[in-house]
């Protein structure tokens, strides 16, 4: 899967990619992992695409990563034009 982070509406930008979004996502929440996303509180989902291949999933995260940050928010808010949580009522990964 690839994904996409934020700390808050239209604010800083993580583009990752994990084969395990629940796993991934309770790592981010408890800040479990050092780097880019602990540093900046990135623990919002706000968008996903699943892959069948591991490769493609990450040939897509490394060519949204040089995307213009225009680009991003576009694909972001068409799918999620409020910047909601996505993974806000997985309780489990906050236990």
């Amino acid at each position: 899967m690839t994904y996409a982070l934020t700390n808050k509406t239209c604010g800083t930008l993580y583009i990752g990619v994990t084969n395990d979004l629940e796993r991934r996502m309770f790592e981010h929440k408890k800040k479990l992992v050092e780097g880019f996303t602990k540093k900046y509180g990135l623990y919002k989902l706000l968008y996903f695409e699943t892959y069948q291949y591991v490769n493609d999933a990450i040939r897509r995260e490394k060519n949204m990563k040089k995307w213009k940050r225009q680009w991003k928010i576009d694909l972001i808010e068409k799918d999620n034009p409020n910047w909601k949580d996505l993974s806000k009522d997985w309780s489990y990964l906050l236990e």
